[in-house]
């Protein structure tokens, strides 16, 4: 089978495709012939951070995948050959406190499925979600990371129906899924960016107020103008994590669950406690947020938004794309393309 494969863990764009022997499933595995495969910021991230070492290259990044089940290994009974599936992408330990009672992405063991890059991928059978035949490949691989994290911040920051959401960077996979999913609750939504194309784009999908900047201080202002939000979903951090807390109203609360614009955030602690402010970290969502999800697509209420497709072997040209910024929605790989 080939795989797209990173070689440098300095450069995320430097990837070969190469062959590698096809997968064989072990009790409880499967193996996914891989149809679509999204690319998301944390793919890059795996590669920059410290995770990995030069000893792991060269590795296939993804960890959203759907296709259809090619084998399966012993004992599996959720699946069998020929289904079409979406994989949540979680790995946990199944033992600690969050495994047991809930929510599972909060395992103390936490981590996430690598390899989607790939025509053939080796998966925990358990974490495959069937797909109604409504609901294609594309839309299904868009959905694990991106739109299952968003949903979960909505969650943890208690967003209903006419309350205000703002989503600095509102044009990232994140920030689109997290406009779309607030507007099907029935929230009102602020969102903002560098480019006005893209803010139109984004208002197609349901933003209520596009603010055109990527200054933090004319950010703060514009939004103040609108009055307090209820909440700020994060996925930008750096200097935008300020900002995010002091619109907030009373109570209010920032969910953040990534650092595209930087590791290591300020804000004002005074702020925060005569505000009676909420900062909550979230990564990712479980098994069910997914399901969830699955069933909004398939009954039309939810569209994602696919920016590009791109045959495996111009995997490296979509992270450039990716890293660039210029594009809007989910960028998805085809690997038997």
């Amino acid at each position: 089978m080939r795989v797209a494969a990173a070689t440098s863990l300095e450069d995320p764009s430097a990837i070969a495709v190469a062959n590698r022997p096809d997968p064989t499933p072990g009790p409880g595995e499967a193996v996914v012939r891989v149809d679509a495969a999204s690319l998301n910021h944390r793919d890059l991230w795996k590669l920059e951070d410290g995770r990995l070492t030069h000893e792991d290259l060269p590795f296939v990044p993804g960890g959203d995948l759907a296709g259809t089940v090619a084998k399966t290994g012993d004992g599996v009974s959720n699946v069998a050959e020929g289904d079409r599936v979406v994989l949540c992408p979680l790995l946990t330990c199944g033992e600690c406190r969050p495994c047991r009672d809930g929510p599972e992405n909060m395992c103390e063991n936490y981590d996430s499925y690598d390899g989607a890059f790939a025509e053939r991928a080796l998966v925990d059978a358990s974490r495959l979600v069937a797909l109604p035949d409504s609901v294609s490949v594309v839309d299904a691989a868009a959905l694990p990371i991106a739109y299952v994290t968003a949903y979960r911040m909505l969650q943890r920051g208690d967003v209903s129906a006419g309350d205000r959401v703002f989503v600095p960077g509102a044009t990232g996979g994140v920030g689109i899924a997290a406009v779309q999913l607030a507007d099907l609750i029935g929230a009102e939504t602020v969102g903002t960016s560098s480019s006005a194309e893209k803010l139109e784009r984004v208002e197609q999908e349901g933003l209520d107020h596009a603010i055109h900047t990527a200054d933090p201080d004319a950010m703060r202002t514009a939004v103040a103008e609108l009055g307090a939000v209820d909440a700020t979903i994060n996925h930008l951090g750096g200097p935008y994590t300020h900002v995010g807390a002091e619109v907030l109203r009373t109570d209010g609360a920032m969910v953040i669950c990534g650092r595209t614009a930087g590791q290591f955030p300020e804000f004002d602690a005074r702020d925060l406690y005569f505000g009676h402010k909420r900062i909550l970290g979230s990564t990712l969502g479980t098994q069910s947020d997914l399901e969830q999800l699955i069933e909004f697509v398939a009954d039309g209420r939810l569209e994602p938004v696919v920016g590009e497709q791109y045959p495996l072997a111009e995997t490296a040209a979509a992270v450039r794309d990716m890293e660039a910024r210029d594009l809007v929605g989910k960028l998805v790989i085809r690997p038997q393309e």
